[in-house]
């Protein structure tokens, strides 16, 4: 619950900073405010949800008689966050190492080993945040 009280704000910030953000692209504009626009009554619509069920689901669980759970919850949402983050910064990397990559090479062939490596190293981030969501699953 706390999670879409801290993240709410960001969400909301997002989408009112989405067309600012692409004003070189004017048909993008219209599309990143729909997206926006999306995101944001997701969120609410989730947030609502969840404060709706929050009571209902904290009683089921002491019924049970299970613990840990937000534990195990955290484990999974932060395993999803590096899993994402991780996923989303390595393909910003192979997008500016590979386009210098391939600008280098249609001037020298001969440096294609080296320019792959580079390459090579900027899709390991995503492997590594992989392995990073791998551990968390198992600790949950």
């Amino acid at each position: 619950m706390y999670a879409w009280l801290i993240g709410l704000p960001l969400i909301v910030g997002a989408a009112a900073l989405a067309p600012f953000a692409a004003r070189r692209w004017h048909r993008g504009v219209i599309v990143l405010t729909a997206i926006g626009v999306l995101l944001l009554a997701g969120a609410v619509v989730l947030l609502l949800v969840a404060a709706t069920a929050g009571s209902a689901s904290a009683a089921a669980t002491a019924a049970a008689g299970t613990a840990g759970t937000g534990a195990s919850t955290g484990a999974l949402i932060g395993a999803g966050i590096a899993v994402a983050g991780s996923t989303i910064g390595a393909g910003i990397a192979v997008a500016y190492t590979g386009a210098a990559a391939l600008a280098i090479m249609s001037e020298r062939p001969e440096l294609f080993g080296r320019a792959m490596v580079i390459v090579g190293l900027a899709e390991g981030i995503a492997i590594y945040g992989l392995v990073v969501g791998i551990i968390l699953i198992g600790k949950a």
